[in-house]
């Protein structure tokens, strides 16, 4: 089940803000620096399994479920031996293992958390990885106070850039997806907040900055830390 600490506060904005009531946060190279772990965990399982996956080869499921990860490379490099589901557990487990030990929060997590929270904006996390991996890595970065709703998309029927795992998070949230704020690094987290709706801020890595697909966002930043008062005025409807 989706974890919710504590209860919703009342609707806090003011009326220059109305359309933005909650602000949900992707987790996974945007709130924690986990990408390289999870590169180096998927050429780990995928090499033991005879997949020659590199670390350029990684970037193209950013975003993708485990599950999705997993399907992906067997459909390019059929193996033998191990079920999808043993390798997607495999996955996950060295994930978290390296990413328990190795987390570092990227550059204005706390700001912009703090930002909102002053502000008295419900926040979530609405991630591709599993629930046990967003709880670890909310409590190693002990950010977890902030959060009013933690939601995996492996609990939805597909994944992002599936805006399911948005729509939901929205809903336990008690807030209609468009007066949703969304904060996304990848493109197909980008491409699932827009399907559900919401304003999208898009925080890409610098490889994949350059992209065009990235102007489809709301709004582009090259780090949280660029986010401010006046970013947010320039929000409002």
């Amino acid at each position: 089940m989706p974890f919710d600490p504590f209860p919703l506060p009342h609707a806090p904005c003011s009326s220059l803000h109305k359309m933005i009531q909650a602000v949900i946060f992707d987790m996974d190279g945007l709130l924690v620096d986990s990408e390289p772990f999870w590169r180096e965990a998927e050429q780990e399982v995928f090499g033991a399994l005879g997949v020659p996956l590199t670390e350029a080869m990684t970037h193209q499921t950013t975003g993708l479920r485990t599950d999705e990860v997993v399907a992906y490379w067997h459909r390019q490099f059929p193996w033998t031996g191990r079920s999808l589901s043993e390798v997607t557990a495999a996955l996950n487990a060295a994930a978290l293992r390296l990413i328990a030990a190795n987390a570092a929060p990227l550059p204005g997590v706390g700001d912009v958390l703090s930002f909102f929270s002053a502000k008295r904006l419900p926040l979530a996390v609405a991630s591709s990885s599993a629930m046990d991996l967003i709880a670890t890595v909310v409590d190693r970065l002990n950010i977890g106070h902030y959060f009013h709703v933690l939601h995996s998309g492996t609990l939805e029927a597909k994944g992002k850039p599936d805006p399911a795992v948005y729509l939901t998070t929205a809903r336990l949230l008690g807030v209609s997806p468009a007066q949703c704020l969304a904060f996304e690094d990848s493109m197909n987290g980008m491409n699932a907040g827009l399907k559900a709706g919401m304003k999208v801020i898009a925080v890409p890595a610098a490889e994949s900055r350059h992209l065009p697909a990235f102007d489809a966002a709301t709004m582009k930043l090259d780090s949280l830390t660029e986010f401010n008062e006046e970013i947010w005025r320039m929000l409002g409807v």
